[in-house]
């Protein structure tokens, strides 16, 4: 079975045209480079400042993959200790919850007082990330179907009644059964997450470069705000959304291979 060829071609059309549009529109209307540059003019900006805008994209780069293999690991081991034990899920779960609902536009300017220009901005970015994949992750592993638990136990996992025995029927459990089930919510979790590590490291750069301090592309975009270099701004723009989309695709990617063969979600489907 072919892909479409229509999911490819249209979108690359649209975009084309709008490109286009944009580059007539400048050059007929006149329009100044520090009010609106032109497509050419941003992409020569990019070539002649590439030195630059490259060592702060390396920047803004490792500061978002960083921050989402921190929430990777976090949230995912929260959610199997929240999943394993309500007294944990009860006590635990709530704080998380206060740390996603708080803006961490508020909270970067604070974390930036307390603690190293780098750690801080990490530390933005995993609190955005962190969030998606704990709670889709336990999400996931909440949602097996009571019926194969309840076959699980009855073909022996939890014969006997003391802790140890209850203890590995519980990672027995969760293992052949919440592990499997949970991985297409906690793949739907790392996408969104993929997405939201980059947002919390640029809203931290930018609260770091409103402080005089910083490297990445969004101290570039407010540097070049300040001195009227908007051609500049919009090439870290540029970068900045081809990041978020290279990203995007890769999590996308991962997702498809890792379900491919048994999740509905990734099979072909029928036309």
């Amino acid at each position: 079975m072919t892909r479409n060829p229509l999911k490819l071609v249209l979108p690359l059309t649209v975009f084309v045209a709008a490109i286009a549009f944009w580059e007539l529109y400048v050059r007929m209307a006149a329009v100044p480079p520090y009010i609106l540059p032109a497509p050419s003019l941003i992409a020569a900006t990019m070539k002649d400042d590439w030195p630059l805008l490259s060592s702060s994209l390396m920047t803004t780069l490792e500061t978002t993959l960083a921050a989402l293999v921190l929430a990777v690991i976090g949230g995912v081991a929260l959610a199997m200790a929240l999943s394993l034990s309500r007294i944990v899920e009860y006590s635990l779960y709530p704080f998380a919850v206060v740390l996603q609902v708080t803006p961490v536009i508020a909270i970067a300017p604070l974390l930036l007082i307390y603690m190293p220009q780098d750690v801080a901005v990490l530390a933005c970015a995993w609190l955005v990330a962190f969030f998606p994949i704990l709670s889709n992750t336990m999400l996931g592993l909440q949602s097996v179907d009571r019926n194969l638990l309840e076959l699980f136990q009855l073909y022996g996992a939890s014969a006997r009644q003391d802790w140890r025995a209850r203890l590995r029927s519980r990672l027995k459990a969760f293992w052949h059964l919440r592990r499997p089930a949970a991985l297409p919510a906690f793949l739907a979790g790392l996408r969104i997450a993929g997405g939201l590590s980059l947002i919390g490291a640029v809203v931290a750069e930018m609260a770091a470069g409103s402080a005089g301090a910083g490297s990445g592309l969004a101290y570039r975009i407010i540097e070049s705000q300040y001195r009227l270099n908007i051609p500049r701004l919009f090439a870290a723009l540029v970068l900045l959304a081809l990041t978020g989309v290279a990203l995007f695709l890769f999590l996308s990617l991962l997702t498809r291979f890792l379900l491919r063969h048994w999740h509905e979600s990734a099979l072909p489907r029928e036309v």
